[in-house]
């Protein structure tokens, strides 16, 4: 059975706000491994219209051989994207979600093939709160925003995690590998 993986990036105060990280060739590198390693990303279309910026480096690359690695791993990997807005995704390798989160996720758990990433905050919270999520990758940066969008600001319950291991990078971002327990969670 495949995996349900959350990877996100945080600041240490919980914002998950994509221009607030330390966005370096590291930081490239291991989300270009984790793609490459997958066999699906979902999106909603927030994020995902944010992650198209990566499409003009794949005609036009930067030089910087990090981003334009990784632009090569997110314009292959196979995308799924949750919107009641869009009509078209305009990448070749992105189609639009026919079922509801739930329903999609359960079904593609079933199918044989390499884990399930996914890589927005609002689908992240909707699958965490029907204990969809089998392992989250958490990228803390070593930053204190102190305003912005939360991470986890919508959970409707206590959620227990183990920790299954960490990984430090050069810039002080750590990450963190969790799976979630099958200890009683309580309403709040």
């Amino acid at each position: 059975m495949r995996k349900v993986i959350a990877a996100f990036n945080m600041t240490l105060d919980g914002v998950c706000d994509h221009t607030a990280g330390i966005a370096d060739e590291e930081l490239h590198q291991h989300y270009a491994d984790l793609i490459d390693n997958a066999g699906v990303i979902l999106y909603g279309r927030i994020t995902y219209q944010l992650m198209q910026f990566w499409q003009t480096l794949v005609t036009n690359p930067s030089g910087e051989k990090s981003m334009d690695e990784f632009a090569i791993s997110i314009n292959k990997i196979p995308k799924l994207v949750f919107s009641n807005t869009l009509k078209d995704t305009n990448w070749n390798s992105a189609k639009l979600a026919n079922k509801p989160l739930e329903e999609m996720v359960l079904e593609l758990k079933q199918q044989p093939g390499k884990d399930i990433l996914v890589g927005s905050r609002s689908l992240i919270i909707q699958l965490l709160n029907n204990n969809l999520i089998d392992e989250f990758q958490i990228c803390i940066h070593p930053i204190i925003e102190g305003k912005g969008l939360q991470l986890f600001d919508k959970i409707k319950n206590r959620i227990m995690l183990k920790l299954i291991k960490t990984k430090s990078l050069n810039s002080g971002v750590t990450v963190f590998y969790y799976r979630p327990t099958q200890e009683k969670t309580s309403n709040r």
